[in-house]
């Protein structure tokens, strides 16, 4: 690579768009221009040069192709949601890139090769109206036949247009609903009227570039005279209504997110909307007759104090009444959490974990009180996911099992009962004999045991000298469990490699106390818990620094940021997706002023003095040795500007450091729009940490192909 001046920081007083003089002014600014013409020949400059470094060698290629033939398999499962008499499925393949919308019967499900009856399809839509459609979402009206709202989204992004759908036609209704693109929320009332938050023009977004204001909009009415249900501020993170359609228990309901973790909740009763009093930091749901609320924080009633990660049902006619008579339906412990919870007809359905390992319970309501029994056959590690088949009409659910080394296999239940069908199995993609899954515990800097899973070989040498690859995230309240890992399998572990997941403060894994600890000016543990395990594999031999590398992706983006910037000397190479990379500026860029329950406000002098600590665009120093590393992004990601990426590549480049950068120009914020992009990025990751990390091996995989 090129080698350029050392980053010099610009201190010469002036302001920047906070109005600030404490901080050197960003030269890097104008690639926030996402699509300025000087910014993408920058960006196709970067990528010609990731190209020519990564994706010219055989197995490079290779990789690429094996990965595209798994992604398009026509054995993988096409996971459904039943809407109706029929069960709905985008699928895509090599002949549909962008994927095909279409249904079938649950006999027909069954079978191995289901009938299905095809809606639309995306990329013929996308050559009719010469844009690049991809999949948003439907939103059906219950027990209709007919009525449906398709969202399309351009090259991926959040942003999405919304289209009325017949369903019985098959095409899009002729003056029906309609909204252009905006991060939007829509639900359906009836078939006569829906819900709606968007852009409604001027003023109407929040900071975060969300809808502000819910309204309910009238067939053959213009928008402009939809009715509003819930006007939040533009300091709010979004507005939006949904309308609950459970029989015997229709009511429209509306939430007003004032940050991530806080929010009001109503029910629209006379015409008026009405506030049910919660802690902010609940969660509340409505099923049938009762309220269901998350705390995130203790709270106390009539003398009864119940714990963060608590969950509490209570019925909802005295509460509105004033009268909260409340049943706890779980308690979490120092090692136990929530990690999910749906409901079917008659039933509730908890997913909770132990030390990451997974449990779950069916709970009745019953006239003395709740009744639970445990679903004894799904695997403890590994991921396991429930899900209504029909909330509204059935006690059905769905779940899929797998681990890391074990497909994804699908069954459906009946929570009246504990038996499950097997339905359908992804196929197996690498070769896993041989492997195992364990968990560990590191120690991190203040002392709490941090948990991790190692995938590796039943015979691994502990000399220290083993490829590992190392991810995580840290945030957000998010879980990180061991699932079946096509890409991983097929590119990291049949070579020989370490594959390890990191379980570290700042998600979800132990219940609110676990992201609590991480939060804000505490941000720091996440990454003291992440360098803990690296090191913990140090010692006991797995790997050493030359051998480890690491990658995430979003927040996960920001973990190795902070790694290259705060832990240089531990990793041998690393790979940074679609990442936040400048705090100063991130609740000025897209949906980032949403993220300051999190993060911090860096408009706040005292705030900024510590995100400044963990904010790597900050943190770069010229002088010091960091290695190698991969970025990654999307220019139509609409969620984490990248103007992050692009702007901490600049400062590396100009720094001389070892940097590589790839832009996708589709995929939004998951990097990648069809299964093509999606190999072709996952390949130039392992391509380049395998290159790293295990350098050896690497010539003699070049030489054999």
């Amino acid at each position: 690579m090129r080698h350029h001046p050392p980053l010099i920081w610009l201190t010469d007083g002036s302001a920047d768009a906070s109005g600030s003089t404490s901080e050197p002014r960003d030269e890097h600014r104008w690639l926030e221009d996402v699509e300025g013409d000087k910014a993408l020949q920058w960006v196709r400059e970067r990528n010609h040069e990731c190209t020519e470094a990564l994706s010219r060698g055989a197995e490079v290629i290779a990789l690429q192709k094996r990965l595209k033939a798994i992604y398009d398999s026509k054995d993988r499962i096409p996971f459904v949601a039943k809407r109706g008499d029929h069960y709905y499925n985008v699928f895509q393949d090599a002949e549909h890139p962008r994927g095909l919308w279409r249904r079938t019967s649950l006999e027909s499900y069954r079978t191995d090769e289901p009938d299905w009856e095809i809606l639309l399809d995306l990329d013929e839509l996308g050559r009719r109206e010469d844009t690049n459609w991809t999949w948003g979402g439907s939103k059906f009206l219950p027990r209709s036949d007919r009525h449906c709202l398709v969202s399309l989204s351009r090259g991926g992004a959040d942003a999405v247009e919304v289209r009325e759908f017949d369903l019985q036609a098959r095409a899009f209704v002729d003056g029906g609903f309609a909204l252009p693109e905006a991060k939007s929320f829509v639900d359906w009332i009836d078939e006569d009227h829906i819900i709606v938050s968007t852009d409604f023009g001027e003023g109407t977004l929040t900071a975060s570039g969300y809808p502000r204001i819910a309204k309910m909009w009238k067939r053959g009415t213009p928008l402009e005279a939809a009715e509003v249900l819930l006007e939040g501020e533009v300091k709010d993170m979004y507005a939006a209504a949904f309308h609950e359609h459970t029989p015997d228990h229709e009511r429209t309901c509306a939430l007003l997110y004032h940050s991530f973790y806080a929010n009001s909740a109503y029910l629209y009763e006379d015409d008026a909307l009405v506030q049910l009093d919660k802690p902010p930091s609940a969660e509340l749901r409505l099923w049938k007759d009762q309220i269901l609320l998350l705390l995130r924080d203790p709270w106390e009633v009539g003398g009864v104090r119940y714990d963060a990660g608590s969950l509490l049902a209570a019925p909802l006619a005295p509460w509105l009444e004033g009268e909260k008579i409340l049943e706890t339906l779980f308690t979490p412990s120092p090692s136990t959490s929530l990690a999910d919870h749906c409901s079917t007809r008659d039933h509730l359905i908890l997913t909770t974990m132990e030390d990451v390992k997974n449990r779950v319970w069916i709970l009745t309501p019953a006239e003395d009180g709740w009744t639970r029994s445990e679903l004894t056959n799904v695997p403890r590690y590994g991921a396991a996911d429930l899900w209504p088949v029909d909330a509204h009409e059935s006690n059905d659910y769905w779940l899929a099992a797998g681990d890391s080394v074990t497909p994804n296999t699908l069954y459906l239940g009946n929570a009246a009962g504990l038996e499950l069908e097997r339905l359908k199995s992804d196929p197996t993609t690498f070769d896993a004999s041989g492997l195992q899954i364990e968990q560990h515990f590191a120690t991190s800097r203040d002392g709490t045991k941090v948990p991790y899973f190692q995938v590796s070989r039943r015979d691994l040498d502990l000399n220290g000298t083993n490829p590992t690859l190392l991810s995580g995230y840290g945030g957000f309240e998010i879980v990180e469990r061991p699932f079946y890992m096509s890409a991983t399998g097929a590119g990291w572990l049949e070579r020989g490699g370490v594959y390890v997941l990191a379980n570290i403060r700042g998600g979800g894994e132990y219940g609110p106390r676990w992201h609590q600890a991480a939060l804000k000016e505490n941000r720091h543990r996440a990454y003291e818990d992440f360098a803990a395990i690296a090191r913990a594999l140090v010692t006991r031999g797995v790997t050493s620094p030359q051998h480890l590398g690491a990658q995430g992706g979003s927040n996960g983006g920001l973990l190795m940021g902070n790694m290259y910037t705060l832990f240089p000397d531990l990793w041998g190479a690393l790979v940074c997706e679609v990442p936040l990379l400048d705090m100063r500026r991130y609740t000025q860029l897209l949906a980032g002023a949403s993220w300051a329950a999190e993060y911090g406000d860096p408009e706040d002098p005292e705030e900024w003095a510590f995100i400044r600590t963990f904010s790597p665009y900050h943190n770069i120093d010229p002088s010091r040795d960091y290695p190698p590393m991969l970025i990654t992004t999307s220019t139509r990601d609409d969620r984490v500007h990248p103007g992050h990426a692009r702007k901490m590549m600049a400062a590396l480049r100009d720094a001389g450091k070892d940097v590589l950068y790839y832009e996708n120009i589709e995929g939004g914020h998951q990097g990648a729009a069809n299964n093509e992009q999606k190999a072709f990025m996952t390949s130039l990751a392992y391509a380049f940490l395998w290159n790293h990390l295990a350098p050896d091996t690497s010539q003699e995989d070049a030489e054999r192909s």
